[in-house]
């Protein structure tokens, strides 16, 4: 379960990718001061857990309730999930996981940015929800691993807090070459597993 617990943090820190996510929080709080900023980093992460936290209680009966199988929610997000990865160790933005264009723009616009776009879909986007999910749906003992699920997302929004809380002296202390390395290695892991989330659910599939 320790060697599952850590998998599930390892996994969703690469989806989340809090470090890569720095510049667009920044520039989403330019205008606001310290305190603010903290505030809306606060709001935000408070936002991402309650979305996150309703799909891993009620996902597995809605998927239920449209006959969506394990197998399949496997496939759909391992591929969702290599998307988003390639995207990354390509240095690229990855639009289900960064804002478009005009949601940037709206955000800028906007009083209050930290239920949307920051809470979602920057922090708690299709990526991040897929991967815990399939964390979830990929074993039979679905509450012991639940709970590690939701351990693992609960540290990992800890962790994005605290960074964007310190988002200002990071972001000094790190350049765009830097960066760019730890970004391509969180896609790097995150393609790895969506390979793996794959090749699982097809051999399931296939094995019927």
């Amino acid at each position: 379960m320790i060697s599952f617990t850590l998998q599930a943090i390892v996994s969703i820190f690469a989806i989340m990718n809090p470090i890569g996510n720095i510049p667009i929080f920044l520039a989403m709080t330019e205008s606001n001061s310290t305190k603010e900023r903290r505030h809306i980093a606060f709001k935000a992460i408070a936002t991402a857990f309650a979305i996150l936290t309703a799909f891993l209680v009620v996902g597995p009966f809605l998927f239920k309730a449209f006959g969506i199988t394990v197998d399949a929610l496997r496939i759909a997000g391992g591929i969702i999930i290599f998307g988003i990865g390639y995207k990354l160790v390509s240095a690229k933005s990855t639009h289900s996981q960064a804002l478009h264009e005009d949601e940037h723009k709206e955000g800028l616009e906007k009083e209050d940015i930290s239920v949307t776009p920051l809470g979602t879909p920057l922090i708690a986007g299709p990526g991040t929800i897929a991967t815990v999910m399939s964390l979830t749906s990929a074993h039979s003992d679905k509450i012991s691993h639940s709970v590690s699920v939701f351990i693992a997302f609960t540290l990992i929004l800890l962790v994005t807090f605290v960074i964007f809380y310190y988002s200002s002296w990071i972001n000094d202390k790190l350049n765009k070459t830097e960066l760019t390395i730890i970004t391509r290695l969180m896609g790097l892991i995150l393609t790895v597993m969506a390979v793996e989330m794959i090749v699982s659910g097809l051999s399931e599939v296939f094995s019927l």
